[in-house]
C-alpha cells in the first residue's frame, strides 16, 4: 500500500491477498471507525453500546471479508453492516429506543448525563427530537443531515428508493421542527 491517503481500489485488491489483508483491513478501520461510530451513535443513546456496535461491525466485516467483491464502495459495505447491527440491537434492546409517550425531556436528560455528550440545550432538544423518529426516518435524516450523503448513495446502502428516502427525510424534518416548536 502506498503511504499517501486511502486508495479504495488498492485497498480492495489488497483485501484479496492473504499477505496484505490485515494491513488493508487496518487501513479500513482507521479510515472509517469514526464515521461508523457517529453513524451508530446517532441511532443509539449509549456511548458504550455504540462502541460495542462499532466493534461488532468491524468483526462482522472481517469475518465476511471474502464476501466483499468490490461491487460497492467499502464505505457502503460497512454502513450496511453497521445499520444491520444497529437495527438488530435496537430491536432487542427496546430501552435504547424512544417511545412517543416518553416523558418530555427524558431523552435530553439521558444525553446530558452522558459524559460523552457536551451539547447545549438546543442540541439536546434536537437529539431528543431525532430519537423520537421511527428508525427509517431517523436513518434517512442522520445520513442526509449529518453525513451529507446523496440520496443515491443512501439508496445503495439502505436498499430503498431515492423517492422513499426523500419522503422519509422531509417527513423527519417536519416532525423535528414540530417537536422543537412545541418545546418553546
Amino acid at each position: 500500500m502506498t503511504g499517501k491517503g486511502f486508495n479504495e481500489k488498492e485497498i480492495t485488491e489488497n483485501l484479496r491477498d492473504e499477505s496484505l489483508r490485515a494491513a488493508a483491513f487496518s487501513a479500513i478501520v482507521n479510515r472509517y471507525s469514526q464515521q461508523i461510530y457517529w453513524h451508530i451513535r446517532r441511532m443509539v443513546l449509549s456511548h458504550d453500546d455504540t462502541n460495542d456496535l462499532v466493534q461488532n461491525t468491524f468483526i462482522k466485516a472481517w469475518t465476511s471479508i471474502d464476501n466483499f467483491r468490490g461491487d460497492s464502495k467499502i464505505s457502503t459495505w460497512l454502513y450496511r453492516i453497521a445499520i444491520n447491527e444497529t437495527l438488530n440491537f435496537l430491536g432487542k434492546n427496546k430501552n435504547n429506543t424512544v417511545s412517543i409517550n416518553s416523558p418530555e425531556g427524558a431523552i435530553a436528560e439521558q444525553l446530558e448525563s452522558d459524559i460523552h455528550f457536551n451539547g447545549e440545550r438546543a442540541d439536546a432538544l434536537l437529539q431528543e427530537a431525532i430519537h423520537r423518529l421511527p428508525e427509517k426516518q431517523r436513518l434517512a435524516f442522520n445520513m442526509k443531515y449529518y453525513e451529507e450523503m446523496k440520496y443515491e448513495e443512501m439508496s445503495e446502502i439502505l436498499g430503498t428508493s431515492v423517492g422513499a428516502l426523500k419522503a422519509s427525510y422531509h417527513i423527519a424534518v417536519k416532525k423535528i421542527e414540530d417537536y422543537i416548536n412545541s418545546q418553546d
